[in-house]
């Protein structure tokens, strides 16, 4: 009585069909193949290393090629060639901070000498010669913690002018710690003579 005629019905409405049920996938449809495991999966993904037949010869290989890239960088910590030094030294920053502490007499790198000295006269039984050693002691260490501030302090003043773009963090601890070494022992072998400005 008061639904709407066929005849009712606008000239212009869509008609919607209903998909097709072989285009429509099925939730329930079978994929073909099996699902692989996680471990499968993840391991297709980032490509499957390639095993070699022969192991022994595999590992000679390996370790050969280890062994050429240590000396190849211990070479470039000998001459300084940036090319094949290790991430922590490479770069113009790093290179100018060690040129930096290279340039300059420090009170660190003579630390283990006086260690030694000191050393040797707190084991003698003069109580004169253990109380030099103690007073040695703090002034070394003074020296050293004093020295290191004003090192610190020049070294972020110049790496700001020279290197306002480039990120220069752990660049002020990587100089504090090649001062503790001395001069001929430090890695990479210094490239600049004290006085020389960097």
């Amino acid at each position: 009585m008061f639904r709407r005629s066929s005849q009712d019905a606008p000239a212009d409405a869509v008609t919607l069909e209903k998909p097709d049920a072989a285009e429509r996938p099925d939730a329930q449809a079978p994929k073909g193949r099996p699902t692989p495991k996680r471990s499968e999966a993840e391991a297709n993904r980032r490509g499957r290393a390639y095993v070699p037949k022969d192991r022994k010869v595999a590992a000679k290989d390996a370790r050969s090629r280890d062994r050429s890239a240590r000396e190849r960088q211990r070479a470039a910590l000998l001459n300084g060639d940036e090319s094949a030094l290790p991430p922590r030294d490479k770069g113009p920053v790093r290179r100018f901070c060690r040129d930096y502490v290279d340039s300059r007499m420090t009170a660190a790198e003579w630390f283990l000498p006086f260690a030694v000295i000191i050393l040797l006269l707190s084991v003698m039984r003069s109580p004169a010669l253990t109380a030099i050693s103690l007073v040695l002691w703090v002034v070394i260490i003074v020296l050293i913690v004093v020295h290191s501030f004003v090192l610190a302090f020049g070294l972020r003043k110049q790496l700001a002018q020279r290197f306002p773009d480039k990120n220069t963090k752990g660049a002020v601890a990587y100089t504090l710690m090649r001062t503790l070494q001395m001069r001929r022992l430090r890695l990479p072998k210094p490239q600049v003579k004290r006085g020389q400005k960097p």
